[in-house]
Parts: structure tokens; C-alpha cells; sequence
């Protein structure tokens, strides 16, 4: 009963229209004054310990450094330096901004803002070039998705405070699939440019090369600097992430100087609108998780689904259906911390890995990135493009599809997420 009356309430706040952090609360709040004795002391003392944690000051750090590398001309020599590698191959410039937007999204950590760097860059010279714009609207928005499984992921750390399991764990074991992905959306790429004679750049000399990628060698050292920092105990994932904001702020304002001191209080203000944000929806959701766990909710799915004999393979199924469809309505981050205090405990239960769990989960985020109605690179591309969002959406079919059956290896292949991590010691 408890159950129904709770979701009952989410649903018809979030029908409204009202945001979900927003509707989070309100349901807590109606729940709590009309349907329980919890005593609010309990309840403030749940949302001071909830948010209190180490971890989740990592998010606004690398929210800061993303934005001064967006805004710091990183990922102009990023897709130069891509273009030098793979633009003579057949639909070059696409295979360029896949390949552009995997090394963004190691520096970067978010998806929105990869689709802005790399496509209000790569867009214009698809089109200039002869490509359909369609064509470069598929390509860039499904690529990048790449931004919240390549780490260092802004999503994976959500998961991470959500379920208290290691961040570093989580951005190692990203990033396999990650390079599988961009893989597989390359070769997609690669085949629709073929079968459409698409053109292809001019082949670049080993030199050329060399000086694409000491120009872009500033921005892709810090991967080295959050990775490295991690795997060799220098720094703990909340250290890592705030160093990663000092090297881009220097590398964004004093080895490019692509960005002047005076754009500096805009990016930090941009910074402290998008972490503040998150940290309120987290807010919100630490009370949600905290009133479903005192009625026992996720105790009583966990014991139904062993009892039903539904298994690891059909429990898996429909984890991704249910993600699926949420993702088509919600942003990333309220998906996981309204789903993470449920789904978890049930797949700890099955014997399911946590870190397997956690990137099985930001794979279906990032499919969710380009589903309609409300997908978020959808928007994002589209406000590029100047497509309509229909329009948007069938760009993207060819791509979306290479995605689920990607999703599809994850979920049921687990050693693909945990062999690096398990032969690094960190599981």
C-alpha cells in the first residue's frame, strides 16, 4: 500500500510538469505528513548524513573543469588532431567527430556538453563539406553519449554516492566499454558513409600528425592526471576531480589562452548553477530513498522477485526495459537516484557484480540521452542544427540501434566492464 501511494504521488506531481527534483521532495513531504509516523528529527538527521559525503564534491569539480575545457578551445585541437587520423577514410569528418567526441568525453565527463563542443564545431563543416545534415546530427548526437561512459563520468559518481560503491572502481571498469562503444558507433558511422559514397578529407602526413596531437597534448593529459592520479593511490576520486579543475583552468587560460580572465566569473557561475542543481536533486532524492527503505519497499521487490524465480538474465531485462523507458523521460542523474535504492539491493541479492550493475546502468542513460520526447542530446543537437526534434530523432535511428544491441553485450557480458579493474587490484 505504502508502495502504491508513493509512486502514485511521484507520478502525478511529475505529470504536472514539475521538475523532478522538485517532485522528489513534495512526495516526501506529502507522504511523510499524511501517511507515516516517521518523526522528522529522524528525517533531517537522514538528509545531513545522506548528502554529507566526501564524494560528492567531485561533481561540482569536474562540472568546473568540463566547462573551462568547453569553453577553452580544447576541443577544437582534439577534432584537428582526429581529423589528422581517421578524416581520409570514407565519411572522414564523421569518423573525425566519433572519434573527437570519445577523447572529449575523457576530459570532459559530461554528455551535453560533448555534443556542444564537438558539434557546434563538426556540424557546420559536415555540412559545408557535402554531408546530410541528418547525417552529422546522428553521428554527433549518439556519440555523444560517450561523455557519461568514458571517465571521468559525472553520472558514474552519482551512481557511485548512491550506492556507496568505489568511484574509482566505476571509471576504471567505464573505460573498456567506452572504446567499445566509440568502436562500434564508428564502424556505423563508417558504413552509412559508405553506402551513401559520402566524401573523405585528404590524407595527412606522419608529421602533420605529430603536430595535431602535441597541439591537442595539453588537453589529453588530463586523463593522465584524473586516471593515473586514481589508480596510483595519489589522489582519491574527490582529490583527482578537483585537480582536474586546476589543470584545465591553466591549460584553458594560460598554456592556450583561448580563455581570457574576464569569461573566468561566467564559467564559474555557469559551474555553481548546474552543481547546485544536482546537489538539490540529490537532496531530494537522499529523502526519497530514505522514506522507500523505512517502508520496506526495496526489502519486499527483492523478496518478490527471488520468490518469482525470475533469475539474474530475466531480472537484467527488465532493469534495461525500465531504464529504457524512463531515460525517454528523464535526465540521467533523477534516474538513478530514484532507481538505485530499489534496484540495487535486488541485484545484490542475485549475485550481480555492483561496478557490472553500475555501467549496465549508464549505458541505458546513455541510450536515454537519445530517445525521444525528452532525450537530452536530442535537444541539445538539435538546437545546433536547427532540425525539428522529429527530425532529430530519426537522425539518430541507425546509431540508436548499434547502441542497444552494444547495451545488450554489456548486460550479459560482464568481463567486458570488470577484467581492467579486476587486473588492476580494485575489485
Amino acid at each position: 500500500m505504502s508502495a502504491a501511494i508513493i509512486f502514485i504521488l511521484l507520478a502525478t506531481l511529475m505529470l504536472t510538469g514539475m521538475p523532478v527534483s522538485i517532485s522528489l521532495g513534495l512526495t516526501v513531504l506529502i507522504f511523510l505528513f499524511g501517511f507515516t509516523e516517521v518523526p522528522l528529527e529522524a528525517v533531517a538527521l537522514k538528509l545531513f548524513t545522506g548528502i554529507e559525503k566526501f564524494e560528492i564534491m567531485a561533481i561540482p569539480f569536474f562540472i568546473l573543469a568540463g566547462n573551462f575545457l568547453t569553453h577553452g578551445g580544447v576541443a577544437r585541437r582534439m577534432i584537428n588532431f582526429a581529423t589528422s587520423m581517421v578524416g581520409h577514410w570514407r565519411g572522414g569528418l564523421g569518423l573525425s567527430s566519433v572519434f573527437a567526441c570519445a577523447l572529449f568525453a575523457a576530459v570532459s565527463g559530461s554528455s551535453p556538453a560533448t555534443v556542444v563542443a564537438i558539434g557546434s564545431i563538426m556540424l557546420p563543416a559536415m555540412v559545408r563539406a557535402g554531408y546530410p545534415k541528418r547525417f552529422g546530427v546522428g553521428v554527433i548526437a549518439s556519440s555523444g553519449g560517450l561523455g557519461i561512459l568514458i571517465p571521468p563520468s559525472i553520472v558514474m559518481v552519482m551512481y557511485a554516492v548512491s550506492t556507496n560503491s568505489s568511484i574509482g572502481a566505476l571509471f576504471m571498469a567505464g573505460v573498456i566499454p567506452g572504446l567499445l562503444l566509440a568502436l562500434f558507433l564508428g564502424l556505423t558511422t563508417w558504413y552509412r558513409a559508405w553506402r551513401g559514397n559520402y566524401p573523405r578529407e585528404r590524407a595527412h602526413s606522419w608529421g602533420e600528425r605529430w603536430q595535431a596531437f602535441r597541439k591537442s597534448v595539453w588537453g589529453l593529459l588530463l586523463v593522465i592526471v584524473v586516471m593515473g592520479g586514481i589508480y596510483s593511490g595519489l589522489f582519491t576520486p574527490t582529490e583527482a576531480a578537483a585537480m582536474s579543475a586546476v589543470y584545465a583552468f591553466v591549460i584553458a587560460v594560460f598554456v592556450y589562452g583561448d580563455l581570457k580572465f574576464s569569461d573566468v566569473p561566467r564559467v564559474l557561475l555557469n559551474s555553481a548553477n548546474m552543481s547546485a542543481m544536482l546537489l538539490y536533486i540529490i537532496t531530494n532524492a537522499v529523502l526519497f530513498s530514505f522514506i522507500l527503505t523505512n517502508e520496506q519497499i526495496p526489502q519486499g521487490v527483492a523478496e518478490w522477485i527471488l520468490a518469482s524465480g525470475l533469475g539474474v538474465i530475466g531480472f537484467l531485462i527488465v532493469v534495461n526495459i525500465l531504464l529504457l523507458v524512463m531515460g525517454s523521460f528523464m535526465e540521467p542523474s533523477s534516474i538513478i537516484l530514484i532507481t538505485a535504492p530499489i534496484l540495487f539491493p535486488i541485484a545484490m541479492k542475485l549475485g550481480i557484480d555492483p561496478i557490472h550493475f553500475g555501467i549496465m546502468i549508464v549505458v541505458n542513460m546513455e541510450i536515454g540521452m537519445i530517445t525521444p520526447p525528452v532525450g537530452l542530446n536530442l535537444y541539445v543537437a538539435s538546437g545546433i542544427s536547427k532540425m525539428g526534434l522529429t527530425e532529430t530523432s530519426i537522425s539518430v535511428l541507425p546509431w540508436l540501434f548499434t547502441m542497444l544491441v552494444f547495451l545488450m553485450l554489456i548486460t550479459y557480458v560482464p568481463e567486458i566492464t570488470l577484467w581492467l579493474p579486476r587486473t588492476l587490484g580494485m575489485l
